[in-house]
C-alpha cells in the first residue's frame, strides 16, 4: 500500500490490518475547522474541495454542499476516479484548477512536508493560505452545514436544532457496521475478522429497514446529515459492495424499506447529480488489484434508482427550500 512516510511517497506492506485480519482505517490528520470563532473565517471564495465521486466519503461532503446551494461559495474539483499506485491524480480531464500538480500527494506535502499517511478525499483547502484546512469527511460536512449557512442560497438545515443529538447518535451508529462495515469485509485477511464484519453489517441494516418501516428518515420527518452518511453506503452497495466486498447475503434492492428509502434520498433534489455511477465502479474493480487482480468491470446490476416508491406517504419531505429545483 503506497503513502507518504515523511513526506516522501514510498510503498510498502499493507498496514491497514491487524493482527487479526481486521481493517483498521486511517485517522485524519487536518482536523482544523471554519468557523466564526476558529482558526478559518468564514468566507466565500476562499475554499476549495477536492473529492472523488467513487469515494463515499466525499460523497456526503458533496451532497451537503448541493443541498446548501454551496456551489459558488465553495469551488469543488475531481480527482480521476481510478487510484492506482501513485495514489489520487489529476489529470487534462480532472486538473487541478489552483495549482500546477499531478497527484493529490502534492498537495499533502505543501501543507505538511513531513506527512505520513495515505493522501485521501474530500480534502477542504484553504486557497489563501494555502493549506489543508481538514480532511475528515463528517467534520467538513458539519462545518459545510452549520459553518457555511451563512455563505448557503437554500434554507436547508441538515443539522435541525431538537434533532441534534439523535442526529450525532445516528452518525456514529451508522459508521462502524455500515459505512466502515462493507471495507471491513472486504478487506478483511482472515476468515474470522469478515464474518465478524459481515455479521454487524446485516444485523445493521435490518435494524435499520425495519426502523425505516414508519418512518421516513432515519432521525424521523427531516432530512439531515445522518441520511446523507447513510446513503453514501446504500447506493453504492449492489453496484460495487454486494460483490467486490464479499456482501452478498442481502442486496438493498432486495430489502422492502432500505430500498424505497435509496430511491427516495436519490430522487431528492440535489443528491441525483452527485452520484456517477460510471465513477463507482471504475473505481472499485479497476483500483483494487489484490481483489480484482484482472481489473475486469462489471456490467450490472441492472437497477433503477429513480423508480417510483411510496416514502412520499410518510410523514415529513425534502426542506420547502428544494422542492421548487
Amino acid at each position: 500500500m503506497s503513502r507518504l512516510v515523511e513526506g516522501e511517497w514510498t510503498a510498502e506492506e499493507n498496514i491497514e490490518t491487524n493482527e487479526d485480519g481486521e481493517f483498521t482505517r486511517q485517522e485524519s490528520a487536518f482536523r482544523d475547522r471554519i468557523g466564526p470563532d476558529e482558526a478559518f473565517p468564514v468566507e466565500a471564495g476562499r475554499y476549495h474541495l477536492y473529492i472523488s465521486r467513487a469515494c463515499p466519503w466525499a460523497h456526503r461532503v458533496a451532497m451537503t454542499r448541493s443541498l446548501k446551494g454551496l456551489d459558488d461559495a465553495i469551488s469543488m474539483s475531481l480527482v480521476e476516479p481510478v487510484r492506482y499506485d501513485d495514489g489520487w491524480e489529476f489529470s487534462d480531464t480532472y486538473p487541478d484548477p489552483h495549482h500546477d500538480v499531478d497527484y493529490l500527494r502534492e498537495l499533502y506535502v505543501r501543507a505538511d512536508d513531513g506527512f505520513t499517511g495515505r493522501p485521501t478525499v474530500p480534502v477542504l483547502w484553504d486557497l489563501q493560505e494555502e493549506t489543508v484546512v481538514n480532511n475528515e469527511s463528517e467534520e467538513i460536512m458539519r462545518m459545510l452545514d452549520v459553518a457555511g449557512h451563512e455563505l448557503a442560497t437554500r434554507d436547508v438545515d441538515l443539522y435541525p436544532e431538537g434533532y441534534q443529538e439523535e442526529v450525532d447518535r445516528l452518525i456514529d451508529d451508522v459508521y462502524d457496521p455500515i459505512n466502515n462495515g462493507v471495507y471491513r469485509a472486504g478487506f478483511a485477511d482472515s476468515q474470522a475478522a469478515y464474518d465478524d464484519a459481515v455479521a454487524d453489517l446485516f444485523d445493521a441494516l435490518d435494524r435499520y429497514d425495519d426502523r425505516l418501516a414508519d418512518q421516513r428518515y432515519l432521525a424521523g420527518d427531516r432530512l439531515t446529515e445522518a441520511d446523507l452518511a447513510m446513503f453514501a453506503t446504500l447506493v453504492r452497495f449492489d453496484h460495487v459492495y454486494h460483490t467486490h466486498f464479499k456482501c452478498n447475503r442481502r442486496a438493498i434492492h432486495e430489502y422492502d424499506n432500505l430500498w424505497g428509502y435509496t430511491k427516495d434520498l436519490y430522487t431528492t433534489p440535489g443528491i441525483e447529480q452527485t452520484v456517477n455511477m460510471d465513477h463507482i465502479v471504475r473505481h472499485y474493480y479497476e483500483s483494487h488489484a489484490d481483489l480484482n487482480p484482472k481489473r475486469l468491470v462489471p456490467t450490472g446490476p441492472d437497477i433503477d434508482f429513480t423508480e417510483g416508491h411510496d416514502r412520499d406517504q410518510l410523514p415529513g419531505g425534502p426542506p420547502e427550500a428544494l422542492q421548487d429545483r
